[in-house]
């Protein structure tokens, strides 16, 4: 059972048994971070429950954020969905995708529900930041925490679907256990492998060498912020190594505040290039 998710044994296992031994619970909340399988085992889940493909079922709700928030009148409107009799199964699903942006009105109106759903009714909430969830939702849900994915099985995933045969370890570190990220970066090895030769060089080379090797920060405006994250895990690892390597995570952090307020793009990369070969030189 729930065999196309990847890693997690364990939260499978426990799910696959529930189903069996039907001893589901009402309500679940599976945290983790981006792309490690909590919306694909939520999906299989809901079938496995429904015993039938989900695609366009009417036994199952799916809420997704209104813009940047799962909003109050999403809420309302789920809880009269909820109620209604089941139409194909005898069962109903509910998937709350990003829950975490629930608002607290949101919350807090979802709490009616979860303390007294209907009996048919499953509840999924799926989120990445256990601190965003008021306590009372948390324990009122069978808390799943996902695991990051072991870099080895990201690896033959990527080489077995995208034909990856020469995985660096840069690249799986820069995955962080998560196979969305993989897939997102699965063309842009170079791309990352030239972060790293920034960062090698910012004690070796003079200030106009690192410029000139950092004119790959200039050009990724888009992905910056994926950037800058892989930037601090490089320097964390050098920190180990030599403390001053510290001070420039905080750099880095000062710069993702500055482009977050809009300041101008190159002017924070300037200053972020220039600070951090200050500080090591």
């Amino acid at each position: 059972m729930f065999e196309k998710v990847i890693g997690n044994t364990q939260i499978k296992e426990i799910l696959s048994n529930s189903v069996k031994n039907k001893t589901l619970s009402h309500s679940y909340l599976f945290l983790g971070i981006n792309g490690i399988g909590k919306k694909l085992l939520a999906n299989e889940l809901a079938e496995k429950i429904l015993n039938k493909e989900i695609e366009n079922h009417p036994d199952i709700i799916t809420i997704e954020p209104d813009g940047n928030s799962v909003k109050i009148e999403q809420i309302r409107w789920l809880q009269k969905k909820i109620q209604e009799k089941p139409i194909l199964s005898d069962k109903k699903v509910c998937i709350i995708d990003d829950a975490q942006t629930m608002t607290v009105e949101a919350q807090n109106c979802l709490l009616k529900t979860l303390e007294e759903p209907p009996e048919f009714a499953t509840i999924i909430l799926i989120g990445t930041n256990e601190s965003a969830f008021l306590a009372t939702i948390k324990s009122r849900c069978m808390i799943l925490r996902f695991q990051p994915i072991e870099e080895e099985k990201i690896k033959e995933y990527m080489q077995k679907n995208y034909q990856m045969n020469s995985i660096t370890n840069q690249y799986l570190s820069i995955c962080q256990g998560s196979i969305g990220k993989a897939i997102f970066l699965k063309d842009k090895q170079n791309q990352y492998d030239d972060i790293v030769n920034i960062i090698e060089n910012l004690e070796k080379k003079d200030l106009v060498e690192v410029v000139k090797l950092s004119e790959i920060l200039y050009k990724s405006k888009e992905e910056i912020y994926e950037i800058l994250e892989y930037i601090n895990i490089l320097l964390l690892k050098k920190a180990k190594e030599n403390s001053l390597y510290t001070n420039c995570i905080e750099i880095v952090e000062n710069t993702k505040k500055r482009l977050q307020q809009n300041a101008n793009y190159d002017m924070c990369i300037d200053n972020m290039v220039f600070n951090m070969w200050e500080e090591l030189n």
